[in-house]
């Protein structure tokens, strides 16, 4: 028994038993140092990631919303009447964008689930209406021939289309821009003040269709006082 003691008490066995729970906590110790250091780094990458992406869509966004404000200032609805008046006459065929605006989105699409999730939508909706835009204007084109009256159809819906997407361009500019400056919480006060917003508006046409309805049964009312007079008269009638 005295024996093992002086092995167990003995300072060297103490010393390499010492020794190696020390090496093994600091080797656990920077084990879990390394792999925090690497998740933080894989998170400011993915971070850095996303906002490269939200600046590059956002600077094709604004090109190209640009170019439809250009666009919409110069062809108002004279001129769009014009277009549509020479089309069926087999006068002129308008030169319309063929060009989808989207070479970024398209290099990015694969990617596009790293954007934030309210981010996602207004994007994704103003892209898919640039690539509907496409498609009419081919199809305008290749109709302008043949079927003149089709064809002035499809450039009202390609017209009104352009408005569309002026809207929902400016829509994904606000929430790359929110996102980009502030972050989700950024994103989350944009989306509280067009929905307040929103509502206001709902509010206020919801008002001036009840007065107009008023109005409307004011105008359709007939006058209370000619109807007794013509009946006291009536009656007085032989």
């Amino acid at each position: 028994m005295n024996g093992l003691q002086t092995i167990f008490w003995n300072e060297r066995v103490i010393a390499a038993f010492v020794t190696a729970l020390l090496g093994g906590g600091v080797v656990a110790a920077g084990w879990f140092w390394t792999h925090a250091l690497s998740r933080y780094r894989d998170r400011k990458l993915r971070e850095e990631q996303v906002k490269d992406v939200q600046r590059a869509l956002l600077a094709e966004i604004r090109a190209h919303v640009a170019a439809l404000e250009q666009q919409q200032a110069q062809e108002p609805a004279a001129v769009a009447l014009a277009l549509r008046q020479r089309l069926l006459a087999d006068e002129h065929v308008p030169i319309l964008p063929h060009d989808a605006n989207d070479r970024i989105f398209r290099a990015i699409v694969e990617q596009v689930h790293i954007l934030p999730e309210h981010v996602i939508d207004p994007v994704v909706r103003y892209y898919r209406l640039i690539a509907v835009r496409v498609a009419l204007a081919q199809d305008i084109r290749s109709s302008a021939d043949n079927h003149p009256d089709r064809a002035a159809e499809m450039l009202d819906d390609y017209l009104s289309l352009t408005s569309e997407t002026l809207v929902e361009g400016n829509a994904a500019m606000l929430f790359l821009s929110a996102s980009l400056k502030g972050g989700p919480g950024a994103v989350r006060a944009l989306m509280k003040a067009l929905e307040a917003k929103e509502r206001e508006e709902e509010k206020q046409k919801a008002g001036n269709d009840l007065i107009a309805r008023n109005v409307s049964m004011d105008d359709d009312a007939p006058a209370v006082g000619d109807g007794v007079s013509r009946t006291v008269s009536d009656r007085r009638d032989p």
